[in-house]
């Protein structure tokens, strides 16, 4: 399991990277464009944007996976320490379920209706760009899983 974690990580890391530097030269092109051509690209609005939204998802499911997510521990760092083995797991249990329903149920549902859809600028099914939602999920689910496996062998 940690060698697929870590290859998750990478995945996750590259992947993560990539959009950011793509976004970064999509947005410099479209200034450019703009500003010295007078000739803004629409392609590149569209294609900025939902490479936002897909370096938002696929950088929380990294940190998600680094355990370097946003919570609130005030009250699991005052329990002793068999109490927050077990909150921990149930913490990854109750994720397990968010992203099983909300990210890879909700996600394939939106995915499917809107492969007929297709995006005007792009030309492309709107599904293919929430495909994103459900892969994460479906990480996340792993990284969950992975992180009981590890709060178990603490306990033995």
């Amino acid at each position: 399991m940690k060698a697929i974690k870590n290859i998750l990580d990478k995945i996750t890391a590259v992947s993560s990277i990539v959009v950011f530097i793509a976004m970064v030269l999509m947005v410099t092109y479209q200034v450019i464009a703009r500003y010295f051509f007078a000739s803004p690209s629409s392609v590149t609005e569209a294609l900025t944007r939902y490479s936002f939204v897909w370096l938002i998802i696929i950088s929380a499911t990294y940190m998600f996976g680094q355990r370097e997510h946003i919570c609130i521990s005030v009250v699991r760092d005052k329990l002793p320490a068999k109490a927050k083995e077990v909150v921990n797991i149930l913490i990854e249990i109750v994720t397990i379920i968010f992203a099983g329903l909300v990210m890879i149920f909700g996600g394939f549902t939106i995915s499917k209706m809107n492969l007929l859809q297709i995006d005007s600028i792009l030309n492309i099914p709107t599904g293919i760009i929430y495909s994103i939602i459900p892969i994460c999920g479906v990480i996340i689910v792993f990284y969950s899983i992975y992180n009981i496996m590890l709060e178990l062998k603490k306990e033995a």
